[in-house]
């Protein structure tokens, strides 16, 4: 099954492959907010992939739409909604301003 690590937590947890990025977070305690509930309707769980970009699903046209309103946007940015697994190992950078305290 592939890892998925969150930094600057690190945590790590294995998922099967299909599970979300916002899935895999709160299966290893990291908080990552979702406030529309992962329907992909905001961009609160906006995310920066650090490493197995290329594992991941396809951005979808909705999830585009979205992240082009996400503060912070960059070339590896996805939402951990709409993001899913795929078989490598996937780092995930969740912004500084959504960490627990």
């Amino acid at each position: 099954m592939p890892r998925v690590t969150f930094v600057p937590e690190g945590k790590t947890v294995e998922v099967p492959a299909g599970t979300s990025i916002l899935d895999a977070a709160d299966a290893a305690g990291v908080e990552l907010p979702h406030n529309c509930g992962g329907v992909c309707a905001c961009t609160t769980c906006h995310v920066w992939i650090e490493q197995g970009l290329e594992s991941l699903s396809e951005i979808g046209d909705r999830e585009d739409e979205r992240l082009n309103e996400a503060a912070g946007l960059g070339p590896t940015s996805r939402l951990g909604c709409q993001a899913e697994v795929g078989t490598a190992d996937v780092v995930v950078r969740v912004p500084h301003n959504r960490i627990a305290s």
